[in-house]
């Protein structure tokens, strides 16, 4: 055993450990140490590709032996235990790599520690390098641990946080560090990424799992925690590294490539003309040929993102970001490799069937791709280069079920998009465009139409006993739609669909589809109901396929995309830029920004970009997010994100304070609405008890200068095209800030989880809801009419998007569906929190919060059994799952993960 240096804080190191050992010296407070007990630090810190799966107990360390005893007296043995996480990789350079690593850990000279006390004249303690093997093996084979002994005076103070210094040519990952032997240990929760020294000499602080509002901050930590924030924003200058944790805004010009091709460049969305939320900067380059926009990378690895924003693939196969990796740089360039020189539309619907019965044989290249075999193998149902679609959810009970008018009106209300149907409650219906560009005002959907599709009531009787419900694209579908119906092999209108509630049923009972005005037709708008002859029948059916196509659209490029992906992303940087991770607010959201940052940076590079899947199967086509910047400029609002609120504003509900969420549905059988309430309210009561918590004191609210800043980034200049609207709520009281938080918690995990996990059970299956069409409607006089008569059935599937699009479509909607192996779900906050707050009554809150989603899953799954609830349960009809909780990993159509993971 080594001798210790006579100084105020000595580090000893058990001869078991390393026989190379030399003795370091760490330091921590010794004022609530407690002479002749064992005191353990312990640093966990995993090194190489992946946190996943490494699992953070706390571990006892009192069996690697006895501690020595005090050096000096008033000074006090304490164990450090480090952790550190070995690659999973097989190569011999990587094992070589990962065992040089541990030599110099057990050298000392590879990870170094310094505590800093919460006192302010005490500072810091002497710097202090982790090393020695403790003669346990680590319960994860993929772990290995080192320990240190040290001895620590007496009047060091409390420690507030620790210094961390990483010494490898690589970065380490630091999962966290316990200090043990006080009344109860103190744990200092990190799950960060340790950058090299040799990448930025700057060390890094870790505060202990104690929240503290900024007036509560100990004297010690006060310029600590303003110097980590200051070190997270950056200066906005130079191109960003991957190793960096800067967090800092810029706007949508990313998305064009006009380097490569002429038709691939894209306006910039995010100026005066076309607002949108604000993303992650970069910082890279502008391109050649435009110096508004950002040069692009062309390679798998998506753009910058902060370091720890990213995924962390332990087993890349199964996780959420190498399977959507491979599917858009591997799996889809082999689609259409193998169908581009073929591409063909569906001619009959056994060609729709083939793609679930029968096999597509892939190219070699796909067996030789690691990655993308195994995720052909694990998930596409892949033999022998042989790719297979599963059946969708809707069609794998009645297969027939998409003609059905019933189902395509449930669909409104238990699909993948249930957001847009609203109660109609006004006629005539009027477009707010202007008449001088669009047209005349008035809809073509009529008093008079309505009332022939009534059953006898009157129109005044249906309004007034809220009976009439619609679906409105049209005033932000037709500026877009001469421009699209330009592009090759593209055809759409601007729809209107009105719908008839009666006896618990919806049906839709007229459709109009219009066109852009020209000068020999002014009023370009059609009329289809559903008619009785044949003829009129599959006119109703293409009218339904068109609105289907626009639904897809809409759904994908505002709902989904802009208001959950894009809208979010600003909250997530200013939380990083204004919040220290000390601050309660930080620590409630920190769970619901898990990977968002990098799957939206992954969707700029592959399926938002010009030329990406989303252009290339959707109607808007190359004007995409053009209209996704048309929706957030004339419909987005922060205060109607909240899920009772915009229920209210959709007239799909009435105020009712006995009810959950306050409010009571229209249509009782409304399960995105129902599931919806129930869990917006079980977030509700969580927030609310928290935030009293925390902001007991009057004025604590508005006197918070972390979280006024926090919220006057978010308005300013996250959502800046939105910063001069007068709906933004004040940030001032309680109620002020528990509606805030609730809406950004049910944006990132419940309203995702609707409109996000059921778009392959939903739309893999082409007829049910087409992504685009390839065709206008025949009318009588065209030199189609003829062919479409004699063939309606051809006319109709040719008009659906083409067997090289669906696929592609499928390939990506099966990824963005699939929950990953190491997803975290809503229900598992309370395990979460546990590890990041030492707060018994927070813990409480998250306990009740977890007990009360049990309760809710339950409620699900007897509404799901409910004859009355026809939305949920009848005859070949799937029950609605979106929002139960929990789920395994798949396509599973169900669970409710905490963040925008996928």
């Amino acid at each position: 055993m080594l001798t210790a240096q006579a100084s105020p804080t000595t580090l000893r190191w058990r001869g078991p450990f390393l026989a190379t050992s030399k003795q370091r010296r760490l330091t921590v407070n010794p004022s609530t140490l407690q002479p002749g007990r064992r005191h353990v630090i312990r640093a966990v810190i995993s090194s190489g590709d992946s946190k996943a799966g490494v699992e953070t107990a706390d571990k006892a360390v009192e069996s690697n032996g006895a501690l020595v005893s005090s050096s000096r007296s008033g000074g006090v043995n304490v164990r450090a235990v480090i952790r550190i996480r070995k690659k999973m990789k097989e190569k011999l350079f990587d094992k070589i790599e990962d065992q040089w690593d541990s030599f110099l850990n057990g050298i000392g000279k590879g990870i170094s520690l310094q505590l800093i006390s919460q006192e302010p004249h005490l500072g810091k303690s002497d710097e202090t390098f982790v090393r020695g093997w403790l003669p346990r093996i680590s319960d994860n084979p993929y772990v290995v641990e080192y320990g240190a002994d040290m001895v620590v005076p007496n009047d060091f103070g409390q420690p507030g946080a620790v210094v961390v210094t990483n010494f490898h040519e690589k970065e380490v990952f630091l999962m966290e560090i316990v200090v043990h032997g006080f009344k109860e240990p103190i744990f200092f929760k990190a799950d960060t990424w340790i950058h090299s020294k040799k990448d930025n000499p700057e060390s890094r602080i870790v505060f202990k799992n104690q929240a503290y509002l900024p007036s509560e901050t100990p004297p010690g930590l006060k310029n600590h925690r303003q110097e980590e924030l200051h070190r997270v924003r950056g200066d906005g200058k130079g191109e960003r590294k991957m190793h960096e944790r800067i967090y800092d805004y810029d706007v949508y010009n990313d998305l064009g490539n006009p380097d490569k091709y002429e038709d691939l460049a894209r306006p910039v969305v995010g100026g005066e003309e076309r607002p949108y939320p604000r993303r992650c900067r970069t910082g890279r380059r502008p391109s050649l040929t435009d110096p508004d926009t950002e040069s692009r990378i062309e390679k798998p690895d998506p753009a910058y993102v902060p370091r720890d924003e990213t995924f962390e693939e332990v087993k890349q196969n199964t996780f959420s970001a190498g399977r959507l990796k491979a599917v858009l740089h591997n799996l889809i360039p082999l689609i259409v490799s193998k169908l581009a020189s073929s591409d063909i539309p569906f001619t009959n619907f056994s060609d729709i069937d083939n793609l679930y019965n029968d096999d597509i044989l892939l190219p070699k290249e796909a067996k030789n791709n690691h990655l993308l075999a195994n995720l052909l193998d694990q998930v596409l149902n892949v033999g022998d280069n042989l790719l297979k679609y599963e059946i969708p959810a809707i069609i794998r009970r009645d297969r027939f079920s998409w003609l059905r008018d019933n189902e395509f009106a449930r669909q409104t209300l238990a699909g993948v998009n249930p957001v847009n149907i609203e109660l109609l409650k006004e006629l005539p219906i009027s477009s707010k465009l202007d008449p001088e560009t669009y047209g005349p005002p008035e809809s073509a959907i009529t008093r008079e139409l309505i009332a022939r599709e009534l059953n006898g009531i009157s129109v005044e009787e249906a309004m007034k006993s809220k009976k009439l419900f619609i679906i409105d694209y049209h005033d932000l579908l037709l500026p877009f739609i001469e421009k699209m119906n330009e592009l090759p092999d593209r055809k759409a209108y601007a729809s209107r669909t009105a719908f008839y509630f009666d006896q618990g049923i919806l049906r839709p009972i007229v459709i109009e589809l219009s066109l852009p005005p020209t000068s020999s037709s002014p009023r370009n708008k059609k009329i289809y109901t559903h008619g009785h002859g044949a003829t009129s029948s599959w006119m109703w059916k293409l009218a339904k396929a068109h609105v289907c196509s626009n639904d897809a659209g809409v759904h994908q490029l505002v709902n989904h995309w802009l208001r959950t992906h894009a809208c979010t992303e600003p909250y997530i940087i200013a939380t990083h830029r204004q919040l220290s991770t000390m601050h309660p607010v930080y620590k409630l959201l920190h769970p619901h920004m898990r990977y968002t940052m990098e799957i939206n940076a992954l969707a700029r590079q592959s399926l938002i970009n010009g030329g990406g899947v989303i252009e290339a199967c959707f109607s808007p086509g190359k004007y995409a997010l053009e209209m996704s910047s048309a929706a957030y400029k004339s419909l987005w609002r922060f205060d109607r994100e909240a899920l009772p609120t915009d229920l209210l504003h959709r007239g799909m509900a009435v105020e009712d304070p006995t009810m959950p969420g306050g409010i009571k549905l229209v249509i009782e059988d409304y399960p995105y609405a129902a599931d919806g309430l129930l869990i917006w309210a079980a977030i509700q009561e969580l927030v609310e008890s928290y935030v009293e918590h925390y902001y007991s004191e009057p004025n604590s609210i508005s006197s918070d200068v972390e979280l006024q800043a926090w919220w006057n980034e978010i308005k300013n200049v996250g959502h800046y095209g939105k910063r001069n609207e007068l709906w933004w709520p004040n940030l001032n009281t309680q109620d002020d800030l528990s509606s805030i938080l609730t809406t950004m918690i049910w944006t990132a995990s419940g309203q995702h989880a609707a409109i996000n996990f059921g778009q392959y059970p939903f739309g893999g299956y082409v007829p049910n809801r087409p992504t685009l069409m390839r065709k206008l409607i025949p009318q009588p006089g065209d030199s189609e009419y003829e062919k479409f008569l004699q063939n309606p059935e051809y006319t109709f599937l040719t008009s659906l998007p083409t067997q090289l699009q669906a696929t592609k479509v499928m390939a990506v909607q099966d990824s963005l569906s699939t929950h990953s192996p190491d997803e975290e779900y809503l229900h598992q906050l309370d395990q979460i929190h546990r590890l990041s707050s030492n707060d018994p009554q927070v813990h409480k809150y998250f306990e009740n919060f977890s007990v009360q989603l049990e309760e809710i899953e339950r409620i699900i799954n007897l509404r799901n059994k409910n004859v009355e609830l026809t939305n949920r349960t009848g005859a070949g009809v799937p029950p609605y799952e979106l929002l139960l909780p929990t789920s395994p990993p798949g396509v599973t159509g169900r669970g409710i993960p905490n963040s925008i993971s996928i």
